[in-house]
């Protein structure tokens, strides 16, 4: 079994990876995506959103980081696909799964699976253009405002010659409410011949394992599940229990120290808030400290409500 920490735009940035990755359980990162329009990015941009590039595109306990592009574009994805690579990412991942109203405007991620076609040119385009040792991944929900287009765009996943395929199994429409409909990833499964990876609504170990069994995956790809609990993949592998509240309240105080050290600092109230919001799911105490802090918004306060 691998469990992947899932992309999550404007959350999952390396400082989290690294946080998350230290718990132990992951196998691999994919990192927020890179919105290609019309130009093939400078090395800066492919080293913001992932520094790990620096570290042999590994975080510092030693899980690959694979980028992230998403856009309409098949030429320009394939240039800036053989670009990532070439700078050290471990393959490439495709977004079609992104439901950010933004986004689909200007049509990328989940608004291409109305699209089966252009899903083909733009996974043929970039396998092409990276060499054919690298891994070129796909991210997909079950459809746009429904599930009718889903193993069509499966099949031309497959066709484009990508090399496997992440499932988040709910529609554009669905967002994130709950369930998460595992039983149409056994559907996509038993139609294509790719390893399919299953993503959607796994908070616990034993959510893990009934999403193995309805789905078929063995391999999983876990996101808010991992804020919300950050040692999952070690728990989902048995690797360890739950986290108790001691060893989360450590982990905000580790967190602190890197976003107010980091470039990031002028937004790190919000990125605390952001966080207990997931914890606070799996941790009564999480509640309560986002009760302390969810007005505040000084730095040095937040730090000493965390710091009792």
């Amino acid at each position: 079994m691998r469990v992947i920490l899932a992309p999550m735009e404007g959350v999952v940035d390396h400082l989290m990876r690294d946080l998350l990755t230290a718990q132990g359980g992951f196998d691999l990162c994919v990192t927020e995506f890179l919105r290609v329009v019309d130009q093939l990015y400078p090395e800066r941009s492919f080293f913001k959103i992932c520094p790990e590039l620096a570290n042999g595109a590994k975080t510092p306990s030693g899980v690959p980081v694979r980028i992230q592009l998403l856009g309409q574009s098949p030429e320009w994805l394939a240039e800036n696909a053989a670009r990532a690579v070439a700078l050290g990412s471990p393959g490439i991942d495709l977004n079609f799964g992104c439901p950010a109203k933004t986004v689909n405007r200007n049509k990328g991620g989940s608004v291409l699976l109305k699209e089966p076609e252009t899903l083909y040119a733009i996974i043929r385009e970039v396998r092409q253009a990276v060499p054919p040792h690298q891994p070129v991944t796909a991210k997909i929900r079950l459809g746009y405002d429904d599930t009718s287009l889903m193993l069509e765009n499966a099949r031309a996943i497959e066709a484009a010659g990508a090399t496997e395929l992440a499932v988040h199994a709910r529609t554009k429409r669905d967002g994130y409410r709950p369930p998460a409909y595992w039983e149409q990833i056994a559907l996509i499964r038993s139609e294509i011949g790719l390893n399919v990876i299953a993503n959607g609504e796994i908070w616990s170990s034993d959510d893990a394992k009934r999403c193995q069994a309805v789905s078929g995956s063995t391999d999983l790809m876990i996101g808010r599940g991992a804020l919300a609990c950050p040692n999952l993949a070690a728990a989902i592998k048995g690797l360890a229990p739950k986290a108790p509240w001691e060893a989360v309240q450590a982990l905000l105080k580790r967190y602190s120290q890197f976003e107010i050290r980091g470039d990031k600092g002028l937004y790190y109230p919000n990125r605390l808030k952001q966080w207990l919001q997931f914890l606070r799911l799996q941790y009564p105490e999480a509640e309560a400290l986002f009760q302390k802090v969810r007005t505040l918004s000084d730095k040095e306060a937040m730090l000493e409500s965390i710091n009792p």
